[in-house]
């Protein structure tokens, strides 16, 4: 009986060694045959990168999104389902409701690859979108493999790499205006884009995925344009290679495609083409560049700005040309306790403003012993066909175009600007003094003194205090008022208030029967006021149009409307 037992018992472990051995020769079994299923662990993602939420993260570093992979084992392509890690997104589970099966513990050989499209027997080649700028197109240019990878049982983990490349683009410094954003230059091997639109995560930051690939030296791969329409194009500085799962960062400096608002010619002059333009040279010239040249090349709108004058005293004077080009600047601003507001604050004897409109200035001055003007607050240079409107308001030296021009010309001027002020007070210029001179300049604004109680007081429809070499061939018809009283002298008349020079061929018509408040005996004075019966504007017109021609000037009066307006022949 023992005998029996123990031969009973060899046959069975002779039976299930025959069985065993026959099952690891076998194989796999036929799918659906009985086995465990094959559950795969899914990793090799970036760990660096940070998900976000609702994101397809294989582009991002995580699983989030993607819901299945192929897998092809055997000649044979599957369907695997993801289920990303809630403790890490950067690891999934890969399951099927139609898996492969483990028969045997053999290691097995296995590739997988996403996205995966029906019908796919092995992994695509890389070929990614041309405009990624859409989150779901810049993800779905992304291609990640597990290529021929060994399978443990007991560890059946797929390590995913990427096939694509992925190129980030950090602007910096200024990218106000900026209109959009290329990667430029690129292979176009494999069907692939040579330009991209990256996609925008925020931030200033664009990224993109590209096949990999070489970029020479001197390569234009990032191209920027803005809203104005200029275009900035940054080069490969070195020859880089762009592997298979790289990612390369570019940090792009735009402090040079920062649109300064003007142009340097080949002269050396400056074209202002904005109100920032604008405002930046006048930096320069503040900053010592006084004697550059400027042309607006366009309409400065200056509104809501914070002004700073150009040229702020006498020692940073402008000794250039500005020539407005007959263009408008809008709503220039100055409030300040500074010495000289306007325009310009300080003009030099060698500097030049001509052809320029202010229109809608706002200047309040409130130094004690302040120049302004809607042109310049002090001169000693060269005004020409200036007008402006608005308001002016300082206290000693005020004026529509300038509140004191010492020397130099005010010629083909005017100004319908209301002026306020204290002392030397006029529609055109507060004062003039030196050789200083007026040609063809009119005032149409009102002019208010707010007399000071111990100065002297000069006020005037033109000018307060003429103290100039001449007055040619100019007029004034705003009202001049006053309040106040002052122990001082006070003089104040409809077209001069104080004059001590030759004046020719001028007129008034105000609230002032008197064209001068006083008068030094012995001047040249020829003033007259347009009563509209022996005196009309167009005897006036005639009579300064004369006295232009005989001093040689070119400027002359036209009268198309109820007053008379100037031209330049």
């Amino acid at each position: 009986m023992k005998r029996t037992t123990i031969h009973i018992s060899s046959a069975i472990a002779l039976l299930l060694g025959l069985a065993a051995c026959t099952q690891d020769e076998a194989g796999f079994l036929p799918e659906g045959a009985e086995g465990t299923p094959i559950v795969f662990t899914a990793t090799g993602l970036n760990p660096a990168a940070t998900a976000i939420a609702g994101t397809r993260a294989p582009a991002d570093g995580n699983w989030e999104g993607v819901q299945s992979v192929a897998v092809l084992m055997d000649g044979t392509v599957k369907a695997y389902d993801v289920t990303p890690s809630t403790a890490d997104p950067t690891s999934a589970t890969l399951t099927s409701t139609d898996p492969y099966y483990w028969t045997n513990h053999k290691d097995i050989t296995v590739t997988a690859w996403w996205p995966y499209t029906a019908g796919e027997t092995t992994p695509p080649a890389v070929k990614v979108k041309a405009n990624q700028s859409a989150q779901k197109d810049f993800e779905g240019s992304d291609l990640i493999v597990a290529d021929g990878q060994t399978v443990t049982y007991g560890s059946p983990t797929l390590r995913f790499t990427h096939r694509t490349v992925r190129v980030t683009i950090v602007l910096t410094d200024y990218t106000e205006g900026l209109a959009s954003v290329r990667l430029t230059g690129l292979s176009t091997e494999g069907d692939n884009p040579d330009i991209i639109v990256p996609y925008d995560k925020g931030s200033n930051t664009y990224t993109a995925l590209v096949a990999p690939q070489s970029v020479a030296a001197g390569t234009t791969f990032i191209t920027c344009t803005f809203t104005n329409g200029k275009t900035f194009v940054y080069k490969m500085k070195n020859a880089t290679d762009w592997q298979a799962g790289g990612e390369y960062t570019y940090t792009v400096s735009l402090a040079a495609a920062k649109d300064l608002g003007y142009t340097i010619e080949s002269n050396g002059s400056y074209t202002v083409t904005s109100a920032d333009g604008l405002m930046n040279v006048a930096e320069l010239v503040n900053g010592g560049k006084t004697d550059i040249n400027i042309t607006l090349d366009k309409n400065i709108d200056l509104t809501g700005k914070e002004w700073t004058p150009i040229g702020t005293s006498f020692s940073n004077s402008y000794t250039g040309t500005f020539d407005g080009g007959g263009h408008t600047i809008t709503g220039l601003t100055v409030t300040t306790n500074d010495e000289y507001a306007g325009l310009f604050g300080c003009l030099g004897e060698a500097g030049t403003v001509k052809n320029v409109v202010m229109e809608g200035v706002q200047i309040t001055n409130n130094h004690s012993s302040s120049f302004a003007g809607g042109v310049a607050g002090f001169s000693w240079g060269t005004i020409e066909n200036c007008s402006v409107s608005g308001s002016v308001s300082g206290t000693v030296y005020v004026g529509g175009v300038v509140g004191a021009q010492w020397g130099g010309t005010t010629t083909g001027c005017s100004s319908s600007a209301t002026v306020k002020g204290m002392v030397d007070v006029g529609g055109v210029a507060g004062q003039t003094n030196g050789s200083a001179t007026l040609t063809a300049c009119y005032a149409t604004g009102n002019v208010t003194l707010e007399i000071d109680p111990i100065k002297n007081i000069s006020g005037g429809g033109l000018v307060g205090f003429n103290g100039g070499s001449s007055v040619l061939a100019c007029y004034a018809t705003g009202n001049v008022t006053s309040t106040g009283s002052s122990t001082g002298k006070v003089h104040i008349g409809g077209f001069l208030g104080d004059n001590y020079t030759t004046v020719t061929a001028c007129y008034w018509k105000n609230n002032h029967e008197q064209g001068f408040g006083y008068k030094k005996a012995g001047t040249g004075t020829e003033v007259t006021k347009v009563d509209g019966s022996v005196v009309t504007w167009q005897k006036a017109v005639d009579a300064m149009n004369n006295a232009l021609q005989n001093a040689g000037s070119k400027w002359r009066y036209e009268l198309n409307g109820t007053l008379p307006t100037l031209r330049k022949q």
